[in-house]
């Protein structure tokens, strides 16, 4: 049977807000019978958008990870459920019954993901639904897919074999799968938050005047064994994406076919500016 997922691209998230919004325009006041309860006009963020900075300026990023319930086939959530509060789709989509979640607490911090809200007015626990009662009206997508400016959210209704085979194809993540919940949210591009950066700016003196080194070679090591090669661009910039943090001391040597090479050693904590570089002429 098909069943839904949402793919989230971090690199297309510009921190708009629209997923959120929609969420907030179309619960915040409304109660959908049989599916959940009005959503509080404040306090609430049933998609809730993360920002990381990475680096040091002049080098410095910002990724932004649009967060909400994963919809996980393995639910902790459902578990901890008391009176079947808490029931999973034949299509993927995991409900928290308004009426039997009453009371449930407890429930908020059954979500390892921290995506279930309390609704202290109402006394129930809430999250995002998936737009289940739109889908059911025969809605192709939610509206957090809908209002996104950038293309950053997609939703698939497909079969599980398909799922995994474009989870393959565009090396898709989940969040912490050591929670072993097996969600139905993924993302793309994942690292641009959850990892590091190593980079640097390259300079050499030429006719007199110090100016950036475009193309130099930049090779990325750890002991021995190389990492990474990379140009640099026009503006003499290099990086080095996708590193572990705290994941110990790297060596950078950099060429330009002009210049005499230079290796330099950096020890990667969190992201990283090695500053300007300048390579001596031949």
């Amino acid at each position: 049977m098909k069943k839904w997922n949402l793919v989230v691209d971090v690199a297309r998230c510009h921190n708009s807000q629209n997923c959120f919004l929609s969420v907030v325009d179309e619960y915040a006041g409304n109660e959908y019978p049989g599916y959940t309860a009005e959503m509080p006009l404040h306090g609430h963020r049933w998609i809730d958008i993360l920002r990381n900075e990475r680096g040091q300026a002049p080098m410095v990023d910002v990724a932004y990870l649009p967060t909400m319930c994963n919809h996980c086939d393995d639910a902790p959530c459902m578990a901890a459920a008391e009176n079947d509060a808490i029931t999973k789709r034949a299509d993927g989509i995991v409900m928290i019954d308004p009426e039997k979640s009453k009371g449930q607490k407890h429930l908020v911090n059954a979500c390892p993901y921290g995506a279930i809200w309390w609704n202290e007015e109402l006394e129930v626990p809430q999250a995002w639904n998936f737009d289940a009662h739109l889908l059911d009206r025969g809605w192709k997508e939610p509206r957090c897919v809908q209002a996104c400016p950038t293309g950053a959210l997609r939703s698939y209704l497909i079969e599980d074999t398909d799922m995994a085979a474009r989870v393959e194809r565009d090396s898709l993540e989940v969040l912490h799968p050591e929670h072993g919940a097996h969600p139905r949210v993924y993302y793309r591009n994942l690292g641009q938050f959850t990892k590091c950066f190593i980079g640097g700016s390259v300079a050499g003196d030429i006719a007199g005047v110090e100016e950036c080194l475009s193309g130099a070679v930049a090779v990325l090591r750890k002991g021995a064994e190389k990492i990474a090669e990379i140009e640099t661009d026009a503006f003499g910039d290099f990086k080095f994406d996708f590193l572990d943090a705290d994941s110990g001391e790297y060596s950078v040597e950099i060429m330009h076919a002009d210049f005499s090479s230079t290796t330099l050693n950096v020890e990667l904590a969190a992201s990283v500016y090695m500053g300007l570089i300048k390579l001596e002429p031949r």
